[in-house]
């Protein structure tokens, strides 16, 4: 069933709820484990300085999440990688060949949604397999 899943995260709430989903669906199959990937987008941050305060600011809000699966004794792996997130999670869900890959919502409302176009819409408009997508 959902052995390999990845679970696309930033640190907000929206990501905290879909963290315990993917607990929840990690714990229904034995042998599972979660890929936890975190994208930081540097083409927004203009100094070398406030990469590395990015860098640090994901790494704090990205514990509690971490603590989460430590206390539910699931196994996960922590990848960080650079990038536009829409693109970088769907190129990298499709090079691992994940079962499911998990997302929280953004909430955008529906004209930022219309002409941005959500990074989990993106998501599950081009993975190769299922996407659930937490509200």
């Amino acid at each position: 069933m959902y052995r390999k899943i990845l679970l696309a995260v930033d640190g907000s709430e929206h990501s905290k709820r879909a963290a315990k989903h993917a607990i929840n669906v990690a714990s229904l199959v034995p042998g599972a484990k979660v890929e936890i990937i975190s994208v930081i987008d540097l083409s927004k941050v203009k100094t070398e300085v406030l990469h590395g305060e990015l860098r640090q600011k994901r790494q704090q809000a990205l514990e509690g999440i971490k603590s989460t699966f430590e206390k539910e004794n699931v196994s996960y792996e922590l990848k960080i990688e650079r990038g536009d997130p829409g693109p970088t999670i769907v190129s990298y869900a499709n090079k691992h060949d994940f079962d499911l890959v998990i997302i929280g919502s953004r909430g955008l409302n529906s004209l930022q949604e219309m002409v941005l176009g959500s990074v989990s819409h993106k998501v599950a408009k081009r993975v190769h397999c299922p996407v659930m997508i937490i509200k």
